[in-house]
Protein backbone atom coordinates (compact mmCIF):
# COMPACT_ATOMS: atom_id res chain seq x y z
CA UNK A 1 0.00 0.00 0.00
CA UNK A 2 1.44 3.54 -0.75
CA UNK A 3 1.57 6.20 1.37
CA UNK A 4 -1.24 8.07 -0.23
CA UNK A 5 -3.51 5.27 0.15
CA UNK A 6 -2.48 5.19 3.56
CA UNK A 7 -3.08 8.74 4.09
CA UNK A 8 -6.56 8.09 2.70
CA UNK A 9 -7.40 4.76 4.21
CA UNK A 10 -6.47 7.08 7.46
CA UNK A 11 -8.68 10.26 6.43
CA UNK A 12 -11.64 7.50 5.90
CA UNK A 13 -11.78 6.44 9.18
CA UNK A 14 -10.97 9.99 11.24
CA UNK A 15 -13.78 11.22 8.79
CA UNK A 16 -15.88 8.21 10.45
CA UNK A 17 -14.94 8.31 13.86
CA UNK A 18 -15.71 11.92 13.49
CA UNK A 19 -19.43 10.83 12.36
CA UNK A 20 -19.99 8.40 15.29
CA UNK A 21 -18.76 11.04 17.91
CA UNK A 22 -20.59 14.07 16.59
CA UNK A 23 -24.02 12.38 17.16
CA UNK A 24 -24.47 14.66 19.73
CA UNK A 25 -26.43 11.64 21.81
CA UNK A 26 -25.13 8.77 24.00
CA UNK A 27 -22.84 6.80 21.73
CA UNK A 28 -24.65 2.91 21.46
CA UNK A 29 -22.74 -0.57 21.88
CA UNK A 30 -22.50 -0.63 17.58
CA UNK A 31 -21.08 2.54 17.53
CA UNK A 32 -18.35 2.19 20.80
CA UNK A 33 -17.40 -1.20 19.06
CA UNK A 34 -16.74 -0.02 15.46
CA UNK A 35 -15.03 3.36 17.45
CA UNK A 36 -12.70 0.62 19.21
CA UNK A 37 -12.28 -1.39 15.72
CA UNK A 38 -11.72 2.23 13.95
CA UNK A 39 -8.87 2.80 16.56
CA UNK A 40 -6.79 0.10 16.00
CA UNK A 41 -7.40 0.25 12.21
CA UNK A 42 -5.56 3.68 12.84
CA UNK A 43 -3.07 2.70 14.83
CA UNK A 44 -1.99 0.00 12.11
CA UNK A 45 -2.16 2.71 9.19
CA UNK A 46 -0.28 5.13 11.52
CA UNK A 47 2.29 2.45 12.03
CA UNK A 48 2.81 1.15 8.89
CA UNK A 49 3.13 4.58 7.71
CA UNK A 50 6.16 5.16 9.93
CA UNK A 51 7.92 1.95 9.18
CA UNK A 52 7.42 2.76 5.66
CA UNK A 53 8.84 6.32 5.58
CA UNK A 54 11.85 5.56 8.44
CA UNK A 55 12.92 2.62 5.58
CA UNK A 56 12.94 5.49 3.19
CA UNK A 57 14.81 8.08 5.20
CA UNK A 58 17.24 5.45 6.52
CA UNK A 59 17.91 3.13 3.29
CA UNK A 60 16.22 0.31 4.20
CA UNK A 61 13.46 -1.23 2.14
CA UNK A 62 10.30 0.76 2.99
CA UNK A 63 7.57 -1.62 1.77
CA UNK A 64 8.92 -5.24 2.37
CA UNK A 65 8.45 -5.72 6.17
CA UNK A 66 5.55 -2.93 6.22
CA UNK A 67 3.60 -5.25 3.99
CA UNK A 68 4.22 -8.46 5.97
CA UNK A 69 3.06 -6.41 8.88
CA UNK A 70 -0.08 -5.25 8.05
CA UNK A 71 -1.17 -8.66 6.52
CA UNK A 72 -0.66 -9.80 9.62
CA UNK A 73 -2.88 -7.69 11.21
CA UNK A 74 -5.23 -8.18 9.26
CA UNK A 75 -5.50 -11.78 9.90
Amino acid sequence: MADEDTLGTIHALVDEEHRLRGHGEAINDEDRARLAQIEEQLDQCWDALRRRRAGRDFGGDPGHATEKQVHDYLQ
